[in-house]
């Protein structure tokens, strides 16, 4: 059962357009120590409920080619976890993953070193991830995937995607366990004595400096023979710039 979503807040995995996914290089007992980490593109969804909201149990979906080690070990463990349990899917795990994404809303600037911060929204997650087999589920995930890069895009493209294009492509599916979320806001948060000290507040400045990311004026590719940037694309730019601005001002406030 996918946790609550007021645990892990999932639209802080949706408005990061790349998480970082970790997980064990191998199975074998002899295998790397260290975790392997990749960038990849993922958006949380339901096949089965496909109405869900960002406040609805939700999956993760995640993007990639089927020659990639994660997704080969995904369709290994996938398939380890079908024969240890007689082939009852109902039993089936897959490879243990734990995805992460952060955003930063500001740099908090205090009156002494140990007191500097940055105001930012995070997101982690861990879970069991497989590969999506199901043909119309790939198709469906691929659509929600193009979407959340920029809304209304697949509908603006050459769909659906042709079996060349689809054959190397692969979509993981992660059942989520298990997620936290972590939020910093407000100005700085300095020691009772430092306020005191006349000297040292008549000297040093404090404040936020706010951050947002800022998406430029869509430049036309080589081969674009489009003359005027299309709506939706003009209005994503439009509305997430003003959507990452008033998120930074807002992170300033103190929380409630």
């Amino acid at each position: 059962m996918t946790p609550p979503p007021s645990s892990y807040e999932p639209h802080k995995l949706n408005s990061s357009p790349v998480v970082h996914v970790s997980f064990p290089p191998s199975r074998e007992p002899d295998a790397d120590p260290f975790p392997a980490i990749l960038p990849m593109i993922g958006v949380m969804g339901s096949f089965e409920s496909p109405g869900a909201t960002l406040e609805d149990p939700m999956d993760l979906y995640l993007h990639g080619y089927v020659s990639s080690r994660l997704m080969r070990l995904s369709a290994s463990a996938s398939s380890s976890d079908s024969d240890d349990n007689g082939g009852s899917d109902s039993h089936d795990q897959g490879l243990p993953v734990s995805v992460a994404a952060t955003k930063m809303d500001g740099i908090v600037l205090a009156l002494t070193p140990n007191n500097h911060s940055y105001n930012y929204r995070s997101a982690i997650l861990h879970g069991f991830a497989r590969p999506v087999t199901s043909a119309e589920e790939k198709l469906w995930a691929m659509e929600l995937l193009t979407n959340n890069i920029v809304p209304g895009r697949w509908s603006s493209t050459r769909v659906p995607p042709d079996r060349t294009e689809m054959t190397p492509t692969q979509i993981l599916k992660v059942r989520v366990v298990s997620a936290s979320a972590k939020i910093r806001r407000g100005g700085p948060h300095d020691e009772r004595k430092d306020l005191r000290d006349g000297e040292v507040t008549a000297r040093v400045w404090t404040g936020v400096v706010p951050v947002w990311e800022r998406l430029g004026e869509p430049v036309p590719g080589h081969d674009n023979r489009v003359a005027q940037v299309p709506a939706h694309v003009a209005a994503f730019v439009a509305t997430q710039n003003r959507e990452r601005e008033a998120r930074a001002l807002q992170a300033l406030r103190e929380p409630e």
